[in-house]
């Protein structure tokens, strides 16, 4: 079973070279942490940077530079900023290449569900609504269940909608898995997991090949 940064981990296996990749809120920021040294990548915010590198070391924190999240973040050499309209024109124009957001549910026929918090008060959607409307390549890093022990890759979303059929791909503590028109197919399974406690965490739509590779980090 991974934990978050061993989901960002994973996912930092997705970036290829070239890529202008857009990171969301929670997990999806660690992934920055875990990017091969030997490919280009370029880390957008959507609050107006491009060039976002890795956190910065405790002591060395610029309160000045933060992501979309409010967290404090480091440029890399050649690093941009820029206002929200720009940023927004790069997001609407698709030329994000991928798009990794956290969410709290995700449906069978590739829905997501991302902004709505029950019971608590929130301002809106905000950038998340633009990301999933413009991307092509979308993956999403969330835990399997929620803290109930109940499964949040559902066969329809219960929560308000983000975005309609627009996830590609999830990585979970328990799994990675990609969207088909057949429901959530399992393509890897996290060390220590077996296939029966991934098809006991999902209530959508499961389908794989006979045999499932453990995931290598």
């Amino acid at each position: 079973m991974l934990d978050k940064s061993g989901i960002a981990k994973r996912i930092a296996q997705e970036v290829q070279d070239g890529y202008y990749v857009n990171l969301g809120i929670g997990i999806p920021t660690l992934v920055a942490n875990f990017v091969r040294n030997d490919i280009n990548v370029e880390f957008q915010s959507e609050n107006g940077v491009l060039g976002m590198g890795p956190f910065p070391f405790d002591g060395e924190e610029d309160a000045d530079i933060i992501n979309a999240g409010k967290q404090t973040i480091t440029t890399l050499p050649g690093a941009s900023f820029f206002d929200s309209a720009t940023s927004f024109g790069m997001i609407r124009g698709q030329h994000v290449d991928l798009t990794i957001l956290g969410a709290m549910e995700v449906a069978e026929n590739g829905d997501i569900a991302n902004w709505k918090i029950p019971g608590k008060m929130v301002k809106g959607m905000g950038g998340a609504m633009d990301l999933v409307a413009s991307a092509e390549n979308i993956i999403v890093a969330m835990m399997h269940t929620n803290k109930a022990g109940k499964s949040k890759l559902l066969k329809r979303c219960t929560l308000p909608l983000t975005g309609v059929g627009c996830v590609t791909k999830i990585v979970t503590n328990l799994a990675v898995l990609e969207v088909t028109s057949k429901g959530f197919k399992l393509l890897e399974r996290a060390p220590g997991v077996d296939v029966e406690d991934i098809k006991k965490a999902t209530e959508g739509a499961l389908t794989l090949e006979a045999d499932v590779p453990e995931m290598t980090l």
